[in-house]
């Protein structure tokens, strides 16, 4: 059971790291990249009189020449609102402790620390004007901690930042700036839901610090998960070369309407390697609103933790070749207590809208304003079941807290292939006890993972809809497990609800 437990834990956290692939914010130090020299060579050719370097059918060179003329045209349309943010970030660090030598040896607390001042740069794009202030979209990762920010437009002019908000959650950050200057541009902001992968787009910003840098692309694909960064957006995908120093530029579009904000790059060498990952635009338009009137996002909260499954969890659930959400745990007295929500219900719209997959919910629940009502379908014992919850704001200190959050694992059903890596019988039932979060009632009932439920309230189950019928049951004051573990059959205390 241990071994699989393991297995299981490793393959999750595979899934986030990424085995193999760096994946790295785009914002970069403030150094000079590694200088390649590109060596010219005399052409085998000379210049028709036409002017052209070879011989091109004329058809066929109009099409590029027309081409051509986009690109310069949006080029030329978005990169005065490009600007490259230059900021000094304060930090702390262990110190030497020789250099204080000896007196070191007589601290108190044995233990030592200095702040020093790191410079860095990266990317941002004008996208709104307010009277004679202006302010410039960038992720969190630039600018979000940053003391002192510079703000230099692609004409060389200089200004100094102010950071107006920023969200660790979206990656997202505001900055501004003041300029008499009418006349500077504002970025078009697109429409990132119309977005197909094929398209032609343009990645800009300061690569390396070569800041009005363009390069050109296609869209690889779009709704990448960002979980694996901790970021709850979805990306666009391109294969326009995207490198440290980018993050926070634009994405932009044929028409020169910023689609995306570049953010992270996956690569096995720390270069452009054709993966790079843009923020949709539609993620974060109310954000900037949110910012210049609150200083911050304020998020949705239902109450409830979510995860994707696999078709044999599907089989099992009843809910086969359905898409949607399972809600894998939820907060005592939550919205989504309240409206009759429980652990074990498979989500399969919002608002009248499908769900595709946790990431997409977790967008939408976060996007809906506290106070508002949101209605639910959900699959519970393979039954269609509309519920509707008051939402409300999400604070840190309350989704922290540990000890609402019931049953406080991950139920997991025991399929044929759990039940080869646990070498269980097959007249052994129940569900197998994973991901235990600390200080919530399954860590107070001292479960292990590994743990296999075999009885809740002494009541045997037979598969995983059993069990989320029980421990759901709101007639329960108190709850306990009959739990196989190593072997040994034991019973847990009992948990009052």
């Amino acid at each position: 059971m241990k071994q699989f437990v393991k297995n299981f834990l490793f393959c999750a956290i595979a899934c986030l790291a990424g085995i193999g692939v760096f994946t790295l914010s785009c914002s970069a130090k403030k150094t000079d990249a590694n200088t390649v020299f590109a060596e010219t060579k005399k052409a085998p050719y000379t210049k028709s009189e036409s002017g052209a370097s070879v011989k091109l059918p004329k058809d066929a060179l109009s099409v590029v020449e027309s081409m051509q003329i986009v690109f310069r045209s949006v080029s030329d349309a978005v990169l005065p609102a490009v600007v490259e943010l230059d900021v000094t970030e304060t930090k702390t660090r262990q110190a030497n402790p020789f250099e204080d030598f000896p007196f070191f040896f007589f601290n108190q607390n044995g233990d030592k620390t200095e702040e020093y001042e790191q410079q860095g740069l990266g990317s941002g794009v004008i996208v709104r004007k307010n009277g004679k202030t202006f302010y410039v979209l960038t992720n969190n990762h630039v600018a979000g901690s940053a003391n002192e920010i510079s703000v230099k437009l692609s004409d060389g002019r200089t200004f100094k930042g102010k950071l107006v908000g920023a969200d660790e959650r979206k990656d997202i950050a505001l900055v501004s700036f003041e300029s008499d200057d009418a006349s500077i541009t504002v970025a078009s902001l697109g429409n990132s839901d119309s977005v197909h992968q094929g398209d032609i787009c343009f990645a800009m910003g300061t690569p390396l610090g070569y800041y009005s840098s363009v390069t050109q692309g296609i869209v690889s694909a779009t709704g990448r998960s960002g979980n694996g960064i901790g970021n709850i957006s979805d990306f666009i995908q391109t294969d326009a070369a995207i490198n440290q120093g980018n993050s926070g530029g634009p994405l932009v579009n044929i028409y020169g309407e910023v689609i995306g904000i570049n953010t992270w790059i996956a690569s096995q060498s720390g270069g452009s390697q054709g993966l790079g990952f843009a923020i949709p635009i539609n993620n974060i338009k109310k954000a900037i609103d949110s910012f210049i009137s609150g200083g911050k996002i304020t998020y949705g909260w239902m109450g409830i933790t979510l995860i994707d499954i696999e078709d044999s969890y599907k089989e099992e659930l009843k809910v086969s070749g359905k898409d949607g959400s399972l809600v894998a745990q939820v907060f005592l007295d939550s919205p989504a207590s309240k409206a009759g929500v429980h652990a074990g219900d498979y989500i399969i719209s919002l608002n009248g809208k499908k769900v595709k997959s946790s990431d997409q919910l977790v967008r939408e629940v976060g996007d809906i304003p506290a106070g508002e009502t949101a209605t639910f379908v959900v699959l519970r014992n393979g039954k269609e079941v509309t519920l509707r919850a008051k939402v409300e704001e999400r604070k840190e200190e309350t989704v922290t807290n540990n000890s609402k959050l019931w049953p406080g694992f991950t139920a997991v059903p025991l399929t044929a292939d759990v039940r080869k890596q646990l070498k269980l019988e097959d007249k052994v039932k129940g569900v197998l006890v994973v991901n235990i979060v600390s200080k919530s009632p399954a860590a107070v009932l001292s479960l292990h993972n590994g743990d296999v439920i075999t009885a809740v309230n002494g009541k045997e189950i037979k598969n995983i809809t059993e069990f989320f019928d029980l421990v759901s049951d709101k007639t329960n004051k108190e709850i306990w497990f009959d739990v196989l573990r190593d072997g040994h059959k034991i019973s847990t205390v009992k948990y009052k609800i």
